[in-house]
Order: structure tokens, then sequence, then C-alpha cells
């Protein structure tokens, strides 16, 4: 309850369920914002720690269409926010599937970040992770220079415009603004709970890491 996403999420909600009316969420996945709801303001403790290790707080897409349609003003995607952060904190993301897979994307996203300055960057992102997209991404991935260098000159190198090197200075600034704020704390206990589940389920950290990334049991969606 201390968590200020907690404080503006929650007020008084009166079990109407218009939030899970207006979720997209709710249309294709076992997902209940109303009931949500109603476990954390029961503060049953034992039932909110079921939370936390599920795979339901992990189905909301953060999309906010049940902030402005709440008649009291509650926000349950906030709600959402906070119990996400506190499965991260304790562990508890390690006991769902989709929980799991905090580990890739901290790992791909934050390092990118850290890495080169972007979430996301085309030559970091390995066709070996993505078989979906096929031989072309492949290609593409492999011929990056060539194709991106059609929309920008300064693809990858020093200067101005879209998907440049960022400066070594710059960059250092964000690694330092990333640890100041706490973003390597948190990337680091994501890591450190991650490799003790990996290392339950006997797999090196590079397993683990294919595993939670392509794996996908397909018992998620209504």
């Amino acid at each position: 309850m201390e968590d200020v996403r907690m404080q503006e999420g929650l007020h008084s909600c009166m079990n109407c369920g218009v939030c899970t009316g207006v979720c997209p969420a709710a249309e294709f996945y076992d997902y209940d914002p109303r009931k949500i709801v109603c476990i954390v303001q029961s503060r049953d403790n034992d039932a909110i720690e079921e939370l936390l290790k599920s795979e339901t707080i992990w189905y909301c897409g953060e999309c906010m269409s049940c902030r402005p349609r709440c008649p009291r003003g509650n926000t349950p995607a906030y709600i959402i926010q906070a119990l996400r952060k506190l499965s991260q904190k304790y562990g508890f993301f390690t006991a769902s599937e989709k929980g799991r897979q905090q580990y890739a994307l901290g790992r791909v996203l934050g390092g990118n970040m850290k890495g080169f300055g972007y979430c996301i960057l085309p030559r970091a992102i390995s066709p070996a992770m993505h078989p979906e997209q096929g031989p072309v991404w492949k290609w593409i991935h492999e011929n990056d220079t060539e194709v991106y260098g059609r929309f920008t000159d300064n693809y990858m190198k020093p200067g101005p415009g879209p998907v440049r090197a960022i400066d070594p200075d710059s960059l250092e600034e964000f690694r330092r603004i990333f640890d100041v704020s706490g973003g390597t704390a948190f990337l680091d206990n994501i890591r450190e709970h991650s490799l003790k589940k990996a290392s339950e389920l006997g797999l090196s950290e590079e397993e683990y890491m294919t595993y939670v990334y392509t794996h996908n049991s397909g018992a998620h969606t209504l």
C-alpha cells in the first residue's frame, strides 16, 4: 500500500466491473481486473501472494483503458504495476511462464539500452531467437548497414539522425543515470532470481534465456 501507484490507483471499488468490460486483455485471457482489485482490497496476504506468483498479473497491456472509465476514479492498471513490482522484487515472477519472461525482457531491452542507448536495435535482434520472421529477417540482419543506410546517412555512425551511434560520453552519462535511478539494481535483482530458477530447472544461464524467450505453452488465451 506504500506504492504511489496503489495510492493513485485504488480509492474505493464498488465492484461494478466496468474495468473488465472495457479491458482488451480480458477479451483474450483469463484476466479479470475487477477480481484482482477485490483481492487487493481484501488485504489477504495469501491471496495476494498467489497473484504475485500467477500468470494473471502479466496479461495486462497497461493500455489504461480502465482509468478514464472507472466511476470511482480507480486505475486497475496501476494496481497491476504495483503487483508486478512486488513480484519482481521478491522473485515470485519466476513461478509463472509469463513472469519468467521478465528475465528475457530485462536482458534484451536493458542490455540494449546500456550497451547501445536504444531499447531496440536492428542488428541486436537475433534471427535465431525470432524464427517466426522467416529468412527475410535473417537477410536484413546480415545486411543491416545497406538496408537501413537507405533511410539515414548515419546508421550506427557518429552524427545526427535516427539509429545513429550514441557518442561515448552520452552513453556513459546514460549508464550513470541508469545506475543512480535504480535501473541497474532492478535488472541485477531480476537476474539473481532468474538464475536461481534456472538452477532449479537444471539449465545454464544461456539455456534459460533461450527457454524463457522462446517457450510458449499455448495455455494463456481463452
